[in-house]
């Protein structure tokens, strides 16, 4: 049987973030250090990517998803190194109208060892500049 504890602490190291665990959902967050504002105002409260893992099953699988705060120009690289590492691309959007430099939010997920994907988005964020 699958230790959440044991793959979450793993899950955090590998992506150098702390984890928390909610509920069977392991929850963390990797901050961006982008310079934006939002009508002319600094902005810094949804800069963050929220990587998750849930539904882990008895083979040590989960569901894992990530919603990946990007500017548009990282986004031709960082979808090419998502896919590099065959991590599916469920969303790309916008949620500010108004921000400058205009910022966009990734969506990606898998089902697999969450370590796995882990590992995977890591290598991808290797392409991000900060």
């Amino acid at each position: 049987m699958a230790n959440i504890e044991e793959i979450a602490k793993k899950f955090g190291e590998i992506l150098d973030v702390e984890v928390e665990i909610e509920d069977e959902m392991v929850e963390a967050e990797k901050e961006r250090d982008l310079d934006v504002t939002v009508q002319g105002r600094p902005f810094k409260s949804e800069l963050s990517m929220e990587i998750h893992f849930e539904s882990l099953e008895d083979d040590g699988t989960a569901l894992n998803h990530a919603e990946i705060v990007l500017l548009p120009e990282e986004i031709p690289e960082y979808t090419k190194a998502l896919g590099k590492n065959d991590l599916t691309i469920t969303a790309l959007h916008n949620h500010w109208l108004f921000a400058e430099p205009s910022i966009k939010y990734l969506h990606v997920q898998s089902v697999e060892k969450p370590e796995e994907f882990a590992q995977k988005l890591a290598n991808a964020n290797e392409v991000l500049k900060v």
